[in-house]
């Protein structure tokens, strides 16, 4: 047999010499796919892989404008939510009116529903010292990164793609558990935010952030408490700004009070229940109550004022030492403050007058107050009318009184006067008009100034010169008695003296006069011994009278 892949040679017949060799041409059968083209093939499939996961991971593009893109670089700055990566930054571009910059972010598909709605918010996470400590330092090492806060979004809500961000990060994130208050205040102080929240000298929140009402005559300041300690947030509470240090001199020395050294540089509030109201069973606020800030400690704990009743006083005298905010006292109880002091002329007088106005706070009275409501429930409109009327009627009067020797302040005393003429008080009228009276300094003035007065009438010179002519009389008079009455007064001294003299060598121990004087003495006391036997001797003998002394009756020499 003859193999069919060897080429054959041709057969030579005899006798003939043999040819070259002649080759035989046979095609050889291809393959049909080569195996270089399962390369191409492989890369194809994995990019359209990843084309297709890329494409079923992508989310939406949303746009964040910022004041600044300080640290933020194309595909490099992440954006985080909770520390998790949900996209990262593809454009920078500067806004068209060239305000602010406007960063583009790729969020991921997964979760992009809770990023894009209304409420979430973005800030550009930095190293930040701030009054509530340092932050961000993790992004000395990894880059700025923009963070996300998202509260719980609603189904039905519309996605936002555009947004504004935060150039500071916010106090609180969405889902901190705790509750949020409001407090009222006429001035902000040295609140900030960031600035500590107290309770019992222990931080348990902080203020999230302030703005002006609405009248613009107050502001108002969001605080935010960390729970659990929200709960001791109770319907009764009172709020105190307790900034920097408390500095008070009283009976109980002097004393320093504050309540941290933050408080002390970045100002603080502190809240508590009244004393009168531990002992009860409190009852939490709920979130967003408004609460009036006091200025301080004692002004919180103080009982409620109530309703203010205005009142003006009319002071013909100088007013120098009364300032806006002076208190109105009554008897050591202060009843309101002096919010407005000007200058008014009287036509009926034609003088000038200081018009102080006032407000009173008729719970201050007391059970006096409430009584009067129960009696006269119609008094609401006018609180303090129907209580001042009756106290004017008895001499209740308006008087400036020295708060401050020092100082010359000055505050407004209300008291009574009975001496005082009456007056009329309309109790309709609002403000109500208190009469009023001079202080005891200018009466003290008015005092001397009435003397002096007197003094001024008094003829000094008429009786300085009548004096002068008596002072010249009397001396006239001691001149005559030097030379005429003097010697006959020494020679009276002379024979008084003299018979003195004789007096007493009359009355000495060895004058006659009391040797004799001795001797009478003796005999006397001897007649008094005789009488008294005698008396004896008729007492034992009574009838010796009538018959004579008996003979045996010895005889008494």
């Amino acid at each position: 047999m003859t193999d069919p892949d060897k080429p054959q040679q041709a057969s030579t017949p005899p006798g003939k010499v043999a040819g070259p060799f002649e080759p035989v041409v046979k095609t050889r059968r291809q393959s049909r796919i080569s195996w270089i083209w399962l390369l191409p093939l492989v890369a194809a499939l994995v990019g359209g892989s990843l084309l297709l996961r890329g494409w079923l991971h992508m989310g939406p593009v949303i746009h964040v404008s910022f004041e600044s893109a300080e640290g933020l670089e194309i595909g490099q700055t992440k954006v985080r939510y909770k520390d998790v990566v949900i996209g990262v930054v593809s454009d920078i571009k500067v806004a068209p009116d060239r305000s602010k910059v406007i960063v583009s972010a790729e969020l991921n598909r997964e979760g992009s529903e809770y990023i894009t709605q209304e409420s979430s918010r973005f800030w550009v996470v930095r190293p930040r010292l701030g009054i509530s400590g340092v932050s961000g330092l993790g992004t000395l090492l990894s880059g700025a990164y923009i963070s996300v806060d998202a509260s719980e979004s609603k189904d039905d809500a519309e996605p936002v793609f555009e947004f504004v961000g935060l150039e500071k990060p916010p106090e609180v994130v969405s889902g901190r558990p705790g509750r949020r208050f409001t407090l009222t205040s006429p001035d902000l102080g040295s609140l900030e935010i960031g600035s500590p929240v107290y309770y019992r000298r222990i931080q348990v929140g902080r203020v999230i952030g302030y703005d002006l009402d609405s009248g613009a005559d107050q502001v108002n300041i969001q605080v935010f408490v960390d729970a659990p300690n929200d709960k001791f947030v109770t319907k009764d509470a009172r709020f105190w700004n307790a900034s920097g240090v408390n500095l008070s001199l009283n009976a109980d020395g002097f004393n320093v009070q504050t309540e941290s050294l933050v408080s002390v540089l970045a100002g603080g509030v502190a809240f508590a229940r009244p004393d009168d109201l531990i002992a009860s069973d409190p009852e939490p606020a709920e979130a967003d109550t408004r609460y009036t800030l006091s200025a301080t400690y004692e002004q919180a704990m103080a009982d409620p004022d109530g309703p203010a009743f205005p009142i003006e006083l009319h002071f013909y005298q100088s007013v120098r030492g009364l300032k806006v905010g002076a208190p109105v006292d009554f008897r050591g109880l202060e009843l309101g403050e002096v919010y407005d002091i000007d200058l008014e002329f009287d036509t009926k007088t034609r003088r000038f007058f200081a018009l102080v106005r006032a407000r009173l706070y008729p719970l201050r009275f007391g059970e006096v107050y409430e009584r009067l409501i129960k009696l006269r429930p119609t008094t609401t409109a006018a609180p303090g009318a129907p209580l001042l009327g009756p106290m004017i009627e008895r001499g209740l009067r308006g008087q400036m009184r020295a708060s401050n020797l020092l100082t010359g302040q000055q505050y407004v005393a209300l008291d009574f006067f009975p001496d005082t003429e009456a007056v009329d008080f309309d109790v309709k009228t609002v403000p109500a008009v208190i009469p009023t009276i001079p202080g005891s300094f200018d009466r003290l003035q008015q005092q001397i100034s009435s003397i002096v007065s007197k003094l001024d009438g008094v003829p000094f010179e008429s009786i300085g010169t009548e004096l002068k002519n008596s002072l010249v009389n009397l001396n006239e008079l001691l001149v005559s008695l030097d030379k005429e009455v003097a010697p006959q007064a020494r020679g009276m001294l002379k024979s008084a003296q003299e018979s003195l003299t004789q007096l007493n060598k009359l009355l000495s121990d060895n004058s006659p006069l009391n040797s004799n004087l001795d001797r009478t003495m003796r005999e006397l006391t001897n007649a008094a011994k005789s009488l008294r036997a005698l008396a004896d001797y008729l007492q034992t003998h009574p009838t010796a009278v009538i018959r004579g002394r008996e003979q045996s009756f010895p005889v008494t020499p």
